[in-house]
């Protein structure tokens, strides 16, 4: 299954001011995050950001600031944002069934919210250059165990010319000039 922009929804997890800083490969990671929340933001693509324990982990990085200023925050205490009831209502209430899910750590959150969304009837997309875990096993383990749950794993790029879905228009030409280069 292709993805459709007019039927996703990003969720970005756990992307805070603690975590980051110990995260594996943490301003490639970051980096891809912005590009595609940039372009999600274009296309109109629909964002729910979550944020494990702010009080202690902090709020979500500066570097996304700008691509989820006008996004709904979820505080939430479990692993699984699917298991947050505010978070369930935010998905609800977005009416998206592709879930496109970037964030941190693969191996417990990124893993355990897709393992949830996918159970609840969602399709769900991991976005394997935006998603990162302490130590890069862990990242590679968690990917692994995704696939073996039938989560399709993309990159970012296959995201965007998903979204994209055809050249020759004004929008692939506004997208590709301002964010994909050659």
């Amino acid at each position: 299954m292709l993805l459709n922009a007019s039927d996703s929804l990003i969720v970005i997890v756990d992307v805070q001011e603690k975590l980051a800083p110990v995260i594996h490969q943490r301003d490639q990671l970051i980096g891809r995050m912005r590009w595609l929340g940039e372009i999600a933001n274009e296309l109109s693509v629909s964002m729910v950001v979550t944020e494990q324990y702010p009080k202690g982990l902090g709020i979500s990085v500066d570097d996304l600031s700008a691509v989820i200023e006008n996004s709904r925050v979820i505080e939430k205490m479990h692993f699984s944002a699917w298991q947050e009831p505010a978070f369930v209502d935010a998905v609800q209430q977005a009416e998206k069934r592709q879930i496109v899910l970037m964030g941190m750590e693969t191996h417990v959150c990124i893993l355990q919210t897709a393992i949830d969304m996918k159970a609840a009837g969602y399709s769900v997309f991991v976005v394997e250059d935006a998603v990162g875990s302490r130590r890069e096993t862990d990242k590679q383990a968690g990917l692994a165990r995704l696939r073996q749950h039938n989560i399709e794993i993309i990159t970012s790029e296959m995201a965007a010319y998903e979204w994209l879905h055809r050249s020759g228009n004004d929008t692939f030409r506004h997208i590709t000039k301002n964010w994909i280069r050659g």
